[in-house]
């Protein structure tokens, strides 16, 4: 139950980004996502008594980006926000690695145990994506209209983030920390 309420409270804020933006436009859906942001980083202290990274990071561009778009009347800024945040997560991770740092582990905060080959892959593998998520992104708000990117990052970056995910799970099996065990090839 706890793992649900934690998955509802980081994807609140994008379904009330959703929600709102077809029926008031992105301009009040940014303003909604932004108060869905800091409710979403409060619950998440409420349940773990700690602040999770990537939604506070996340939680910290909503609200610089969107404050930017309201302030500025420009879209733009909400637009980008994708971007940079998948490029920053990419950068941290990349960064990581070349300092082989492991820094996935503490992202996942005991919840998942991997054999250190294991983050590894792990970590360059999500590095790929942010950077594939990013591209995705520019690709798409340059191109088409607002309509179509919101309908892209709803009925295209969640699935593919889902797809990514899952398609890690042979990853995570094959790496399955019993101790600091853990071979094959992924």
């Amino acid at each position: 139950m706890r793992q649900f309420l934690k998955l509802a409270v980081e994807a609140g804020p994008l379904v009330v980004f959703f929600a709102v933006n077809g029926r008031a436009g992105i301009m009040t859906a940014t303003a909604a996502f932004m108060a869905a942001t800091v409710v979403a980083v409060a619950v998440s202290w409420r349940i773990d008594r700690r602040l999770p990274v990537m939604p506070m990071v996340s939680g910290v561009f909503v609200l610089g980006f969107g404050g930017l778009t309201l302030l500025l009347a420009d879209e733009t800024f909400i637009k980008i926000k994708p971007t940079i945040v998948n490029l920053l997560f990419a950068a941290i991770l990349f960064g990581g690695q070349l300092l082989r740092l492991r820094l996935l582990p503490r992202l996942f905060g005991g919840f998942l145990q991997l054999a250190d080959e294991g983050w590894r892959r792990l970590a360059w593998r999500w590095c790929g994506f942010f950077v594939v998520l990013a591209a995705l992104n520019e690709a798409v708000w340059r191109t088409q209209d607002t309509e179509v990117w919101i309908q892209f990052k709803l009925f295209a970056i969640l699935p593919l983030t889902l797809v990514f995910s899952l398609a890690q799970l042979p990853l995570l099996e094959r790496f399955k920390a019993a101790g600091e065990s853990g071979t094959g090839a992924a």
